[in-house]
Protein backbone atom coordinates (compact mmCIF):
# COMPACT_ATOMS: atom_id res chain seq x y z
CA UNK A 1 0.00 0.00 0.00
CA UNK A 2 2.80 2.33 0.86
CA UNK A 3 4.52 1.52 -2.42
CA UNK A 4 1.33 2.38 -4.32
CA UNK A 5 1.06 5.73 -2.51
CA UNK A 6 4.71 6.51 -3.29
CA UNK A 7 4.15 5.65 -6.95
CA UNK A 8 1.09 7.88 -7.07
CA UNK A 9 2.97 10.68 -5.39
CA UNK A 10 5.84 10.41 -7.86
CA UNK A 11 3.51 10.37 -10.87
CA UNK A 12 1.66 13.38 -9.52
CA UNK A 13 4.86 15.39 -9.28
CA UNK A 14 4.91 15.74 -13.11
CA UNK A 15 1.55 16.85 -14.54
CA UNK A 16 0.56 14.85 -17.57
CA UNK A 17 2.91 11.93 -16.85
CA UNK A 18 5.24 11.45 -19.83
CA UNK A 19 3.92 14.45 -21.77
CA UNK A 20 6.12 16.96 -20.00
CA UNK A 21 9.46 15.57 -21.37
CA UNK A 22 8.00 15.57 -24.89
CA UNK A 23 6.90 19.18 -24.48
CA UNK A 24 10.34 20.13 -23.19
CA UNK A 25 11.95 18.48 -26.24
CA UNK A 26 9.63 20.35 -28.59
CA UNK A 27 10.44 23.66 -26.90
CA UNK A 28 14.16 22.89 -27.14
CA UNK A 29 13.78 21.94 -30.82
CA UNK A 30 11.97 25.21 -31.56
CA UNK A 31 14.69 27.16 -29.77
CA UNK A 32 17.44 25.45 -31.79
CA UNK A 33 15.61 26.03 -35.07
CA UNK A 34 15.17 29.71 -34.28
CA UNK A 35 18.85 30.06 -33.43
CA UNK A 36 19.86 28.30 -36.64
CA UNK A 37 17.63 30.57 -38.73
CA UNK A 38 18.96 33.65 -36.95
CA UNK A 39 22.50 32.55 -37.75
CA UNK A 40 21.61 32.18 -41.43
CA UNK A 41 19.91 35.58 -41.41
CA UNK A 42 22.94 37.25 -39.82
CA UNK A 43 25.14 35.81 -42.57
CA UNK A 44 22.62 36.82 -45.23
CA UNK A 45 22.56 40.54 -44.34
CA UNK A 46 26.12 41.45 -45.45
CA UNK A 47 25.94 39.08 -48.41
CA UNK A 48 22.71 40.68 -49.61
CA UNK A 49 24.46 44.05 -49.63
CA UNK A 50 27.25 42.66 -51.84
CA UNK A 51 24.98 40.29 -53.79
CA UNK A 52 25.87 41.68 -57.22
CA UNK A 53 29.60 41.50 -56.56
CA UNK A 54 29.27 37.94 -55.26
CA UNK A 55 27.39 36.92 -58.39
CA UNK A 56 30.10 38.49 -60.54
CA UNK A 57 32.71 36.35 -58.73
CA UNK A 58 30.57 33.28 -59.32
CA UNK A 59 30.18 34.10 -63.01
CA UNK A 60 33.88 34.87 -63.50
CA UNK A 61 34.83 31.33 -64.69
CA UNK A 62 32.26 31.70 -67.48
CA UNK A 63 32.77 35.36 -68.32
CA UNK A 64 36.49 35.08 -68.98
CA UNK A 65 35.88 32.31 -71.54
CA UNK A 66 33.22 34.13 -73.54
CA UNK A 67 34.28 35.60 -76.87
CA UNK A 68 34.91 39.33 -77.19
CA UNK A 69 31.68 41.21 -76.54
CA UNK A 70 29.98 38.18 -75.01
CA UNK A 71 27.88 38.75 -71.90
CA UNK A 72 25.27 37.02 -69.81
CA UNK A 73 21.60 37.78 -70.37
CA UNK A 74 18.47 37.95 -68.24
CA UNK A 75 15.38 36.49 -69.88
CA UNK A 76 13.06 37.36 -66.98
CA UNK A 77 12.15 40.87 -65.87
CA UNK A 78 13.04 40.48 -62.18
CA UNK A 79 16.01 38.15 -62.73
CA UNK A 80 18.73 40.85 -62.46
CA UNK A 81 17.43 41.65 -58.97
CA UNK A 82 16.27 38.26 -57.66
CA UNK A 83 19.07 35.98 -58.87
CA UNK A 84 21.89 37.68 -56.90
CA UNK A 85 19.73 37.62 -53.76
CA UNK A 86 18.99 33.93 -54.33
CA UNK A 87 22.73 33.32 -54.52
CA UNK A 88 23.26 35.36 -51.34
CA UNK A 89 20.68 33.25 -49.49
CA UNK A 90 22.29 29.99 -50.59
CA UNK A 91 25.75 31.23 -49.72
CA UNK A 92 24.51 32.41 -46.31
CA UNK A 93 23.31 28.89 -45.56
CA UNK A 94 26.66 27.42 -46.60
CA UNK A 95 28.61 29.90 -44.48
CA UNK A 96 26.29 29.34 -41.49
CA UNK A 97 26.46 25.55 -41.87
CA UNK A 98 28.81 25.06 -38.87
CA UNK A 99 26.40 27.04 -36.69
CA UNK A 100 23.41 25.04 -37.98
CA UNK A 101 25.22 21.74 -37.35
CA UNK A 102 26.14 22.92 -33.86
CA UNK A 103 22.47 23.55 -33.08
CA UNK A 104 21.63 20.04 -34.29
CA UNK A 105 24.46 18.66 -32.17
CA UNK A 106 23.33 20.58 -29.08
CA UNK A 107 19.82 19.15 -29.47
CA UNK A 108 20.81 15.49 -29.86
CA UNK A 109 23.89 15.47 -27.59
CA UNK A 110 22.01 14.85 -24.29
CA UNK A 111 20.69 11.57 -25.69
CA UNK A 112 24.08 10.22 -26.77
CA UNK A 113 26.56 8.10 -24.86
CA UNK A 114 30.00 9.47 -24.06
CA UNK A 115 31.75 7.41 -26.73
CA UNK A 116 29.15 8.53 -29.28
CA UNK A 117 29.79 12.18 -28.42
CA UNK A 118 33.51 11.71 -28.96
CA UNK A 119 32.82 10.47 -32.49
CA UNK A 120 30.04 12.88 -33.50
CA UNK A 121 31.99 16.09 -32.89
CA UNK A 122 34.97 15.18 -35.15
CA UNK A 123 32.49 13.77 -37.68
CA UNK A 124 30.56 17.04 -37.86
CA UNK A 125 33.73 19.12 -38.14
CA UNK A 126 35.30 16.91 -40.79
CA UNK A 127 32.11 16.64 -42.85
CA UNK A 128 31.74 20.43 -42.87
CA UNK A 129 35.34 20.93 -43.97
CA UNK A 130 35.00 18.25 -46.63
CA UNK A 131 31.91 19.94 -48.04
CA UNK A 132 33.75 23.27 -48.24
CA UNK A 133 36.72 21.59 -49.91
CA UNK A 134 34.40 19.98 -52.46
CA UNK A 135 32.80 23.33 -53.31
CA UNK A 136 36.23 25.00 -53.66
CA UNK A 137 37.45 22.12 -55.84
CA UNK A 138 34.43 22.58 -58.09
CA UNK A 139 34.86 26.36 -58.37
CA UNK A 140 38.59 26.46 -59.08
CA UNK A 141 39.02 23.31 -61.18
CA UNK A 142 35.73 21.94 -62.47
CA UNK A 143 33.90 25.09 -63.58
CA UNK A 144 36.72 26.42 -65.79
CA UNK A 145 37.12 22.99 -67.44
CA UNK A 146 33.39 22.57 -67.99
CA UNK A 147 32.81 26.03 -69.42
CA UNK A 148 35.88 25.78 -71.64
CA UNK A 149 34.41 22.59 -73.09
CA UNK A 150 30.95 24.09 -73.63
CA UNK A 151 32.28 27.26 -75.25
CA UNK A 152 34.70 25.27 -77.40
CA UNK A 153 32.03 22.92 -78.82
CA UNK A 154 29.62 25.73 -79.75
CA UNK A 155 28.88 25.60 -83.52
CA UNK A 156 30.30 28.31 -85.71
CA UNK A 157 28.09 31.38 -85.74
CA UNK A 158 26.51 30.60 -82.34
CA UNK A 159 27.07 33.21 -79.64
CA UNK A 160 27.34 31.70 -76.14
CA UNK A 161 25.35 33.97 -73.81
CA UNK A 162 23.78 32.07 -70.93
CA UNK A 163 20.86 33.24 -68.79
CA UNK A 164 21.83 34.42 -65.29
CA UNK A 165 19.21 32.26 -63.59
CA UNK A 166 20.03 29.11 -65.56
CA UNK A 167 23.74 29.68 -64.89
CA UNK A 168 23.14 29.92 -61.14
CA UNK A 169 21.05 26.74 -61.12
CA UNK A 170 23.76 24.87 -63.04
CA UNK A 171 26.57 26.04 -60.75
CA UNK A 172 24.63 25.31 -57.56
CA UNK A 173 23.92 21.80 -58.83
CA UNK A 174 27.64 21.21 -59.42
CA UNK A 175 28.49 22.66 -56.00
CA UNK A 176 26.08 20.25 -54.32
CA UNK A 177 27.35 17.29 -56.35
CA UNK A 178 30.99 17.89 -55.48
CA UNK A 179 30.25 19.00 -51.91
CA UNK A 180 28.30 15.81 -51.20
CA UNK A 181 30.84 13.69 -53.07
CA UNK A 182 33.57 14.90 -50.78
CA UNK A 183 31.49 13.65 -47.83
CA UNK A 184 32.42 10.08 -48.80
CA UNK A 185 35.01 9.53 -46.01
CA UNK A 186 32.58 10.74 -43.34
CA UNK A 187 29.83 8.50 -44.73
CA UNK A 188 32.12 5.45 -44.74
CA UNK A 189 33.24 6.07 -41.15
CA UNK A 190 29.62 6.43 -40.07
CA UNK A 191 28.59 3.19 -41.81
CA UNK A 192 31.43 1.26 -40.20
CA UNK A 193 30.75 2.79 -36.79
CA UNK A 194 27.12 1.65 -36.90
CA UNK A 195 28.23 -1.83 -37.91
CA UNK A 196 26.45 -1.78 -41.26
CA UNK A 197 29.68 -2.72 -43.03
CA UNK A 198 33.30 -3.32 -42.03
CA UNK A 199 36.46 -1.77 -43.50
CA UNK A 200 37.52 -5.22 -44.65
CA UNK A 201 34.29 -5.70 -46.61
CA UNK A 202 34.72 -2.32 -48.30
CA UNK A 203 38.36 -3.02 -49.14
CA UNK A 204 37.39 -6.33 -50.73
CA UNK A 205 35.02 -4.51 -53.11
CA UNK A 206 37.50 -2.01 -54.51
CA UNK A 207 37.05 -3.22 -58.08
CA UNK A 208 33.27 -2.73 -57.93
CA UNK A 209 33.68 0.68 -56.33
CA UNK A 210 36.10 1.78 -59.06
CA UNK A 211 33.56 0.92 -61.74
CA UNK A 212 30.75 2.45 -59.70
CA UNK A 213 32.42 5.84 -59.22
CA UNK A 214 32.91 6.25 -62.96
CA UNK A 215 29.30 5.25 -63.54
CA UNK A 216 28.08 7.80 -60.98
CA UNK A 217 30.39 10.45 -62.44
CA UNK A 218 28.96 9.79 -65.91
CA UNK A 219 25.47 10.51 -64.55
CA UNK A 220 26.18 13.48 -62.28
CA UNK A 221 28.98 15.28 -64.11
CA UNK A 222 28.61 17.28 -67.35
CA UNK A 223 28.89 15.25 -70.56
CA UNK A 224 32.56 15.91 -71.29
CA UNK A 225 35.02 13.19 -70.32
CA UNK A 226 37.35 15.55 -68.46
CA UNK A 227 34.66 16.58 -65.96
CA UNK A 228 33.69 12.97 -65.37
CA UNK A 229 37.28 11.99 -64.68
CA UNK A 230 37.74 14.99 -62.38
CA UNK A 231 34.75 13.79 -60.37
CA UNK A 232 35.48 10.04 -60.42
CA UNK A 233 39.15 10.22 -59.38
CA UNK A 234 38.53 12.28 -56.20
CA UNK A 235 35.59 10.01 -55.36
CA UNK A 236 37.82 6.93 -55.41
CA UNK A 237 40.62 8.66 -53.47
CA UNK A 238 38.08 9.75 -50.85
CA UNK A 239 36.79 6.17 -50.71
CA UNK A 240 40.28 4.96 -49.83
CA UNK A 241 40.66 7.72 -47.22
CA UNK A 242 37.32 6.68 -45.76
CA UNK A 243 38.54 3.10 -45.38
CA UNK A 244 41.67 4.33 -43.56
CA UNK A 245 39.57 6.49 -41.25
CA UNK A 246 37.13 3.63 -40.59
CA UNK A 247 39.98 1.26 -39.70
CA UNK A 248 41.37 3.77 -37.23
CA UNK A 249 37.90 4.30 -35.75
CA UNK A 250 37.22 0.57 -35.38
CA UNK A 251 40.64 0.04 -33.79
CA UNK A 252 40.03 2.85 -31.29
CA UNK A 253 36.53 1.56 -30.55
CA UNK A 254 37.77 -1.98 -29.89
CA UNK A 255 40.55 -0.66 -27.65
CA UNK A 256 38.05 1.38 -25.64
CA UNK A 257 35.74 -1.63 -25.26
CA UNK A 258 38.60 -3.85 -24.11
CA UNK A 259 39.68 -1.21 -21.60
CA UNK A 260 36.12 -0.96 -20.27
CA UNK A 261 35.83 -4.74 -19.96
CA UNK A 262 39.16 -5.04 -18.16
CA UNK A 263 38.24 -2.27 -15.73
CA UNK A 264 34.85 -3.85 -14.98
CA UNK A 265 36.50 -7.25 -14.48
CA UNK A 266 39.13 -5.88 -12.13
CA UNK A 267 36.45 -3.99 -10.25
Amino acid sequence: MAEEQNALGQSGDVPGGGEQPLLAHLIELRSRLIRALLGIFVCFLPMAFFARHIYHLLAEPMLRLLPAGGTMIATEVAAPFLVPFKLAAMLAFIVALPWVLYQIWAFVAPGLYRNERRLVVPLLVSSTLLFYIGVAFCYFLILPAVFKFFVGVAPEGVSVMTDVGKYLDFVIKLFLVFGLTFETPAAIVLLCWTGFVTPQQLAARRDYVLVGVFFVAAILAPPDVLSQVLLAVPMYILFELGILGARWMVKSKNAAEQAAQSSSTSG
